[in-house]
């Protein structure tokens, strides 16, 4: 495995412990405007390219849903909410982003303080609350996205939205980024919308996803449809994921959300409980996340998008090793920093 680049160091010994002395929103918001600004000055913006550049050969390619993704490393939802970096990321490698999750209007999420680090097991706990500035403000960005980026659309419902009228906000979402991105990712599982992960059951959830389908399949493009679901769930909830996607044709699932639990962290129970409640992420959901993962692609020959805990090689690898086709990370962005796309791609060679 080759040494961390010059940008990879740069981030651990440098940008990471200054951002860490800051409120972790806070500090995502400033570390990733450094970068683009960087990025954007004659000279320093070759240097950091060429240093992450993730060296994605003709090898790594490999097509999923009906896309050919130049290597299998993507970022999650959540991370670029509403496509303000996305040549940034770009930048960084990434094979893949998903932007959101975005709802019809815009809306601040829940009150700060909301999202918190548990640096001793490298992971976060957030409760955005689908923090964004709507669906509109969102496609005038995807009208100037880097040519060649592949780029999915995350979407939900608004807070202010029930479950009986929610299939509207998921179709206003569908509808108005069909031209602007390659994918979808249905969002149900977020625990951090009151009531939101009760669209996960069956019946809602069918109903929903033919709705979606319905207009996809009157589209002269047919864009692919994965549906995000929680770690939370038991065996047979995912049985239920397994039917549904046969049933409504999606094309696949993205395993999987943030956790509500709270098992086996080094974190002090004191410090996390005051930390209070939200979707836990990182290396704490590897496991679990892991054996969605399996559990699915033993019983369903779908797509699977692996996620949960993906900070490295090896991390990527097992994802890969369970049955997911392509993996994205999230919190490990936060530990790892913008190497981490050579990283997994270095370990999934190995």
């Amino acid at each position: 495995m080759d040494a961390p680049s010059f940008g990879a160091r740069l981030y651990r010994h440098l940008i990471r412990p200054l951002a860490f002395r800051m409120d972790p929103e806070r500090a995502h918001y400033r570390t990733m405007t450094l970068f683009g600004l960087g990025l954007s000055i004659p000279g320093v913006g070759g240097v950091l390219r060429k240093s992450l550049s993730a060296g994605a050969a003709t090898g790594d390619a490999v097509e999923v849903a009906g896309l050919r993704f130049p290597h299998r490393v993507g970022l999650a939802a959540g991370f670029d909410k509403d496509g303000r970096w996305l040549h940034a990321l770009e930048a960084m490698g990434f094979a893949f982003v998903e932007v959101g999750t975005i709802t019809p209007k815009p809306q601040p999420g829940n009150p700060k303080p909301r999202l918190f680090r548990l640096k001793e097991d490298r992971g976060l706990i957030n409760r955005m609350g689908f923090n964004n500035g709507g669906l509109d403000a969102l496609i005038e960005r995807l009208k100037h996205r880097p040519e060649g980026l592949i780029v999915g659309g995350n979407i939900g419902r608004n807070k202010v939205t029930s479950n009986a009228d929610a299939a509207d906000d998921y179709l206003t979402c569908f509808k108005g980024l069909h031209p602007h991105v390659d994918y979808f990712a249905v969002n149900v599982s977020s625990p951090n919308t009151p009531g939101l992960r009760e669209l996960q059951d069956r019946a809602p959830l069918t109903a929903l996803l033919d709705q979606l389908q319905a207009y996809n399949r009157t589209q002269s493009t047919l864009r692919p449809v994965f549906l995000k679901i929680a770690p939370d769930l038991t065996d047979a909830q995912l049985d239920d994921i397994v039917g549904l996607v046969a049933d409504t044709g999606i094309d696949g699932v993205i395993a999987t959300n943030t956790t509500i639990a709270r098992d086996g962290l080094r974190t002090p129970a004191a410090t996390v409980e005051a930390m209070g409640a939200g979707g836990l992420s990182g290396a704490p959901v590897r496991r679990r996340s892991t054996e969605v993962v399996r559990y699915l692609r033993e019983r369903g020959q779908f797509a699977i998008i692996g996620v949960g805990g993906v900070e490295d090689g090896a991390s990527a690898r097992e994802k890969m090793e369970a049955g997911a086709d392509l993996v994205q990370v999230y919190s490990g962005m936060v530990y790892t920093g913008p190497g981490i796309v050579r990283e997994c791609l270095d370990g999934l060679r190995d």
